[in-house]
């Protein structure tokens, strides 16, 4: 089992309960949360592989279902516990980004584009996923109202080819990228960082 794998399988968990976590708060049912959770994890990266002309990961792969059921199963059990804590949704949130951000970069370079492009999968991989979240459960998508979020995959990007180009790579790369990342995010909401707002 590769690190690759694990950050993928984390990374859809942590999208698939953030996804989850809001449709609860808007009363979906159990099939409509489900929903939206699976959307959440996976529709990013099949924006990407569209683009790359691949096969949408999740086609060829059940395991993305089960995770994602085995995240409402979570949000089930622990429902009223998750629903007190107001930055639940944040936390999931910011590890999802930061790990889909690394697949989606790794992916990219996989089939042979270059960085530059990967920076911009990567970032798709780890951003259209919340905005797809945010139109079904009818909220203004969080990329584009609040503190710095795209932007974070995008530094992430900037850091994996750094460190690419003193020759890091493997595990060590991806768990660097992805900490950046979430790092990034953490500090922008903390900080209350984020772009000039267009007049």
């Amino acid at each position: 089992m590769s690190v690759y794998f694990i950050l993928e399988m984390l990374g859809t968990l942590a999208f698939a309960i953030s996804g989850i976590r809001l449709a609860s708060a808007k009363r979906f049912d159990w099939f409509g949360a489900y929903v939206v959770g699976f959307t959440t994890a996976i529709g990013g990266g099949t924006l990407r592989d569209l683009m790359l002309s691949q096969t949408p990961f999740w086609m060829l792969d059940s395991v993305y279902l089960i995770v994602t059921a085995i995240a409402l199963g979570i949000v089930i059990l622990l429902g009223r516990y998750l629903i007190r804590l107001n930055n639940t949704f944040f936390i999931f949130d910011a590890i999802g980004l930061g790990l889909f951000t690394v697949v989606g970069i790794e992916k990219t370079l996989a089939v042979g584009f270059p960085l530059w492009v990967a920076v911009i999968m990567g970032t798709m991989t780890g951003a259209a996923g919340g905005v797809l979240r945010d139109i079904l459960i009818n909220e203004e998508p969080l990329i584009f109202r609040k503190e710095i979020y795209a932007l974070a995959c995008v530094f992430g990007g900037f850091v994996f080819w750094g460190c690419r180009s003193v020759g890091m790579e493997g595990a060590a790369l991806q768990i660097i990228t992805a900490a950046a990342v979430i790092a990034m995010r953490i500090v922008a909401v903390r900080f209350g960082l984020k772009l000039p707002t267009l007049k």
